[in-house]
């Protein structure tokens, strides 16, 4: 087994990011595998690696690219487990992406399409494809916009959903891509990465990439990723904790609140009794009045 693993947030970024031709090269090869379109040339908008782990629970997008056309992908790998809730997660990235375009002295029309293309490794979407893509639909599925027009797309990748057991010959080109994502860590020693390294271009190119880390480099990135993400299951746990805390300081209010209007009703009824006896009612008419024993009343016109 080799160290190469493109299973954790660092390792695409590293892979398909970095500012050099084979991770230039890959990229483009996954874009065109995914977007189902000729990708000539791409620009990598963020890079760099994030340094400071303390700020990393903040949302992030792990790969901003910019076509030619001026088309902007948001390519988000998602591996680990989180209680955040992912879809709110990349519809919040699509509505950032999109929103981010300088509009100043231009027309609405002029908007550049947007896409955040999402890698995640668990069932999230109620059918049998891999790849689904979201626009702007109504209740029964009505376009907000014409297909054209639609300038915002989210692209799910359900990597889950692949039956690991197909042979190559069945697999599709995206198939055979999230085949070697899942399994790039075991290299020629798995059959198949063997066979797509072999013979197919596109896994080549990306191969070619994986190997221009060395195995130390491999290390740093797992070493990263393992930095971040006890970073942000220690800020979760501090949600938790301020969520739990929230909910007793809320049911505690409630409880305060309750026992006021308690104690505003009991004076109401007190005011109210000390005005009867004072009108004339005897202690047997007011109790009967009331429901409460004539010791009670007694008490309370004392009080």
């Amino acid at each position: 087994m080799r160290s190469a693993n493109l299973l954790n947030d660092f390792a695409f970024k590293y892979v398909f990011g970095e500012d050099c031709k084979e991770a230039n090269d890959a990229l483009k090869s996954l874009l065109t595998v995914f977007l189902e379109r000729k990708v000539n040339h791409v620009v990598v908008k963020n890079s760099e690696m994030v340094k400071d782990f303390s700020k990393m629970k903040n949302p992030r997008l792990d790969l901003l690219v910019e076509f030619d056309d001026c088309t902007t992908v948001d390519l988000e790998m998602q591996l680990r487990q989180t209680k955040d809730n992912l879809p709110i997660r990349f519809s919040y990235y699509l509505a950032r992406l999109h929103g981010s375009q300088q509009l100043e002295g231009k027309y609405y029309g002029e908007l550049k399409e947007t896409i955040v293309l999402v890698f995640f490794n668990v069932n999230l979407i109620d059918n049998d494809r891999m790849c689904n893509t979201f626009t702007l639909r109504n209740d029964e599925g009505l376009s907000f916009v014409e297909e054209s027009q639609d300038r915002m797309k989210l692209r799910t990748i359900e990597m889950a959903k692949l039956d690991v057991e197909k042979s190559l010959e069945e697999m599709n080109e995206q198939e055979k891509m999230i085949y070697y994502f899942l399994n790039c860590h075991k290299g020629v020693d798995d059959s198949k990465i063997k066979m797509m390294i072999e013979s197919d271009g596109v896994i080549q190119m990306i191969e070619k990439r994986v190997e221009t880390i060395s195995d130390d480099g491999w290390k740093k990135i797992i070493e990263d990723f393992r930095k971040l993400h006890e970073n942000e299951e220690r800020m979760e746990r501090q949600l938790e904790l301020e969520e739990a805390q929230k909910k007793v300081k809320e049911a505690q209010k409630q409880a305060e609140e309750a026992q006021n209007r308690v104690n505003e009703v009991n004076q109401q009824v007190k005011r109210m009794i000390h005005k009867m006896y004072a009108d004339g009612f005897s202690l047997e008419q007011i109790s009967s009045y009331c429901s409460i024993s004539v010791d009670e009343i007694q008490t309370l016109i004392k009080s």
